[in-house]
């Protein structure tokens, strides 16, 4: 045959036949999701496992050899947004998410392109830091993604045919909603969260049936008319409070129970129109995962006025506490300490602070913080806090290693000094919040001089720090432990590193010379561990030297 005959063949056939090739590793079923520390090759899930460890089994690289580590091949998402994806591998083929809203499937071995799928959202759509999106769930044959104008959607995995697509809400009521999470897939339905807590939104959470699309049901995180703890929100804010569930929530299949955190409330740094708890804003919920219905729940910052969102990943780990073992989730929040819950009860058993914090002196029996005074947002913005307004954590990964017990936080050591504002903006419902609605225009201020980073390595039976390892800025990657004794993670400098899991240690470094956004993989190709992260608009991947 002329050559140039096979070279237009296999261009015509060749994604074909890798997307065949690789259909083998199809369907994932529920079964393998429960099941996917067994599959330490693939990374079937956000956080690779309904536990919310983000921990990868491989442990070909390891601390004798992550030095010897290089770039296999690169991925150009070409795009000015920020790249925050978390792919997901399944045998040999990955699948992620590039901005705004486009799935790609790539070979992972090569990092050529098999398909790509694009969701045109609207000229305007609303979200706060970016049009992004975190990534994919996947169950049986088929792909999920959230869009940013509030559409849920279903792919084959197989071609990136679209199967179905539901609305879940007006995207630009109250002002604004979007929907830029990654989302959980489990029996035979999918949970979506959205955003839009910086607006005067109205946060809820929600499933969908896999196979068709249709709604199954929602759970509104702030109490409405006739639900019960009604009546946390002075007046009538509680119709633009916030709370939303823009990030990835963890599954217990034992208790069946959803976890899953919510948003600041708003507006943000002015409480005077929202007196009260605020529920269930800044807290983390326990859903039963079949009916949406609310078992437990637990407020980390009763009426919020810093924007500390507990959109953090929950981890669910079975450790002793106090000498008495527990079921826990556990979680570095926003505000500065780690917790630790029953999660089958919701009840509190302690918090220690991970980072400088100002605001409060301690905590009652039940875990309602005891406040310090003089640390609420003033007009003349002159009161600084620790932790700063993006927090101790904010919604990038930690992970756990059952390896060395401990729990890895990408942790943000910063102060700011809070402006309160009070300025009536009736906007309609396109341009903003409702008619009369309260509104921040003015950002906290920011103090450079006072902030940089830290990966802790945490024991979550007791929240004592067993080490730290210092970085340069406040960091916005998330990190992955692994089977190795590695934990990787990246800077806003550009750099990608390794540590050893049980020290601290820095064993490995990659100068990306662009801002990480995003989380680390890892996966198996061709029998061989690779890792991968976003750095710019580039997502990296690297194995070992000579493989």
């Amino acid at each position: 045959m002329n050559p140039r005959y096979f070279g237009l063949i296999w261009a015509l056939i060749g994604p074909f036949a890798v997307c065949t090739a690789f259909a083998q590793g199809l369907p994932v079923t529920y079964e393998r999701l429960l099941t996917s520390k067994s599959e330490p090759g693939n990374w079937l899930m956000y956080s690779s496992s309904y536990d919310g460890w983000r921990y990868s089994g491989l442990n070909q690289i390891d601390t004798a050899n992550v030095n010897r580590l290089r770039v296999k091949w690169l991925y150009q998402a070409r795009t000015l947004e920020k790249f925050e994806t978390t792919p997901l591998v399944v045998d040999g083929i990955m699948y992620l998410t590039r901005p705004e809203n486009d799935v790609v499937a790539l070979d992972a071995a090569t990092g050529r392109t098999l398909w790509t799928y694009s969701h045109r959202n609207p000229p305007r759509t609303f979200n706060c830091c970016g049009n992004v999106n975190r990534g994919l769930a996947v169950s049986g044959t088929r792909l999920i993604m959230s869009t940013l104008d509030m559409h849920v959607l279903a792919l084959d995995a197989r071609t990136g045919r679209e199967l179905w697509k539901t609305r879940m809400f007006d995207y630009t009521a109250a002002g604004g909603y979007a929907a830029p999470g990654a989302p959980l897939a489990l029996k035979d339905k999918v949970i979506v969260g959205m955003a839009g807590g910086e607006r005067g939104v109205s946060g809820f959470l929600d499933a969908y049936d896999i196979a068709t699309g249709k709604h199954l049901w929602r759970f509104n995180t702030i109490p409405q008319p006739g639900e019960a703890n009604f009546g946390t929100w002075a007046g009538d804010s509680w119709k633009t409070g916030g709370a939303s569930t823009w990030n990835t929530g963890a599954f217990d299949p034992d208790l069946n129970l959803l976890y899953w955190g919510t948003s600041n409330p708003w507006p943000d740094y002015n409480g005077d129109f929202r007196k009260g708890d605020n529920l269930y804003s800044c807290s983390v919920l326990a859903l039963d995962a079949d009916t949406g219905k609310l078992r437990w729940y637990y407020q980390f910052t009763p009426h919020d006025l810093h924007d500390w969102d507990s959109t953090q990943i929950p981890i669910l780990v079975d450790k002793p506490v106090a000498g008495k073992p527990r079921k826990l989730v556990v979680w570095p929040n926003r505000n500065g300490f780690f917790y630790a819950l029953d999660r089958v009860t919701g009840e509190f058993l302690f918090a220690k602070a991970f980072v400088k914090q100002t605001w409060v002196e301690g905590f009652d029996a039940k875990g309602r913080p005891l406040l310090n005074p003089g640390n609420e947002p003033t007009p003349e913005g002159n009161v600084e806090t620790w932790p700063g307004v993006d927090g101790a954590a904010n919604w990038m990964s930690h992970s756990y290693s059952p390896r060395t017990g401990l729990v890895y936080v990408s942790a943000r050591q910063e102060r700011r000094v809070f402006t309160k504002t009070a300025e009536r903006h009736p906007t309609t419902a396109a341009d903003g919040p409702a008619p009369g609605a309260f509104r921040n225009f003015r950002r906290p201020r920011f103090a450079p001089e006072e902030s940089w980073g830290e990966v802790q390595g945490i024991d979550p039976s007791t929240g004592e720090i067993k080490w730290m390892h210092k970085i340069l800025s406040p960091p916005w990657s998330g990190v992955m432990a692994t089977a190795g004794d590695l934990v990787f993670g990246g800077t806003l400098e550009g750099n990608v590193y390794a540590l050893d899991a049980r020290t601290g240690e820095r064993l490995w470094r990659f100068p990306g010379n662009d801002r990480i956004y995003a989380s680390p993989i890892s996966f198996l190709a061709n029998g061989r561990q690779h890792v991968s992260m976003p750095v710019g608009d580039v997502l990296i991947t690297f194995t070992l030297d000579g493989q």
